[in-house]
């Protein structure tokens, strides 16, 4: 009987299985986008069980098992770490039509070479066997990168990171894997969260000067941003949860900034305008250095307050945001491009209702001697299944150049989640080879095949500047 990872998996035509195994398959990682701590790739973290390795931080996995009931305490609580994978292991097969059935076989497949599906029945045998495998050589996180074909990564970083985690990892020439920096900023971007203070204070003992008003704040953040590109980073990433776009000048900025430290709550315009007036100062300082600016727009966070309490952010309570996008969107992006301060930018919605408003907004901003200077980004999230990875490309395809796409990311905290890229080029072959078998694209592989290779790799590499200085 067939395994169900076998070497056609997701291939449903004699097209698809051709481009991915003659174009596809072997190509290196480029993940651009993830949240891997530079720590543990420094020390290169050897992992206890499959616990450790699987379930630690992972809210994906932690939502699914909510949602069939599953004890808290098997989840985030005190059970011990074979209770833990039981638990996962029980609630697996009730994942079908989810990305995580499809995900984790393939990283029992690729990483423990387990064809067995994981369930009750089979849980005992895979976790002995997964954690026997992990106390040998070859199971550390640098190895499971180097496994993977991993050439390139981007990790998120805050401001007041010193960065000696990056810079210990690049000292080693046994690693020849590149980790690079992006700029994550925004704690100063939320001036109403409660921190904000507490974090501007942190900003200035960083930057080396105290932070009294606007222009000093600025100051701070361009030191930072400074600092970060002297230690190799070419990115900037925000996580907004709508697109602020609110016309204002510095002096008015200054006044809200001064509002805010006076300890008074902002009302919603003045934080658009603070906003606005951070991002566009943030976005030119990132194109006069040569940078990509990604943002993330759409997520609405930490909506279960009582969970909120009980365990903190980033543990599964977060969801779809619906907001107005169209017009804030074109407006920032105009502003740049006006002063031609516009950087490379990359563009993700949370919500697939506004694939087309970004798909048009980003053509808008195209120039010349750029392949794909404006993204828009990949399906990310709640939208890096099957159905959301090809929703993604059929729309960027009807409305924009598909050929252009800089391709999947991660997005991820665990270093076997890389067959999360095996499993999107799996799907862009096979969309591919559906058009073929339909007759909407000619059967010539050679340049589809080279189309697929630019979305998986070579697009990346180019628009990030992989294997230039600094890149």
């Amino acid at each position: 009987m067939q395994p169900f990872i076998h070497e056609n998996f997701l291939l449903q035509n004699k097209h698809a299985e051709v481009l991915y195994h003659d174009y596809a398959k072997s190509l290196p990682i480029i993940d651009y986008h993830c949240h891997l701590s530079a720590k543990e790739i420094a020390e290169d973290r050897r992992f206890h069980d499959m616990t450790e390795l699987w379930l630690e931080g992972d809210h994906y996995k932690w939502r699914a098992m909510r949602a069939l009931g599953v004890e808290e305490k098997y989840i985030t609580g005190n059970a011990s770490p074979e209770e833990k994978f039981q638990a996962w292991a029980k609630t697996v097969p009730y994942c079908i039509g989810n990305p995580l059935y499809h995900w984790t076989h393939l990283e029992l497949k690729r990483y423990f070479q387990v064809d067995a599906l994981l369930n009750e029945r089979t849980w005992r045998e895979i976790w002995n066997h997964c954690n026997d495998l992990l106390r040998q050589e070859g199971f550390s996180a640098r190895s499971f990168m180097v496994k993977s074909n991993v050439e390139w990564i981007g990790t998120t970083d805050d401001p007041l990171d010193d960065l000696a985690d990056h810079q210990a990892i690049a000292q080693d020439p046994s690693f020849l894997v590149k980790i690079v920096p992006s700029f994550r900023p925004d704690a100063v971007i939320e001036i109403n969260r409660p921190s904000f203070l507490d974090y501007v204070g942190k900003l200035g003992e960083a930057a080396g000067l105290p932070i009294h008003d606007y222009s000093q704040l600025l100051q701070a953040i361009e030191s930072r941003v400074r600092y970060f590109h002297e230690k190799g980073c070419r990115m900037a990433d925000h996580g907004l949860e709508s697109m602020p776009y609110s016309e204002c000048g510095w002096k008015e900025a200054n006044d809200i900034f001064q509002k805010r430290k006076n300890g008074f709550v902002l009302s919603r315009e003045e934080e658009e305008k603070y906003k606005t007036f951070t991002l566009c100062f943030l976005a030119r300082l990132y194109h006069s250095l040569g940078w990509v600016m990604q943002l993330h727009i759409g997520s609405i966070r930490n909506t279960n307050e009582k969970m909120f309490r009980r365990l903190g952010p980033n543990t599964g309570y977060d969801s779809i945001h619906d907001f107005f996008l169209a017009q804030p969107l074109n407006a920032f992006l105009n502003e740049l491009e006006r002063r031609d301060q516009l950087p490379k930018t990359i563009v993700y919605t949370l919500n697939p209702a506004y694939n087309y408003i970004v798909a048009s907004t980003v053509g808008n901003f195209q120039s010349e001697g750029v392949k794909g200077k404006v993204q828009f980004g990949a399906a990310w999230w709640f939208n890096d299944h099957q159905d959301g990875i090809i929703r993604h490309l059929t729309d960027l395809a009807n409305v924009g150049v598909f050929s252009t796409f800089v391709g999947m990311l991660t997005d991820s905290r665990s270093f076997v989640s890389y067959v999360r890229h095996e499993y999107f080029r799996r799907i862009v072959c096979n969309l591919i080879g559906s058009w073929i078998e339909k007759g909407e694209v000619p059967q010539d592989y050679d340049f589809l095949g080279k189309i697929v290779q630019d979305v998986c790799y070579f697009n990346a590499k180019q628009y990030f500047q992989v294997g230039v200085s600094g890149g």
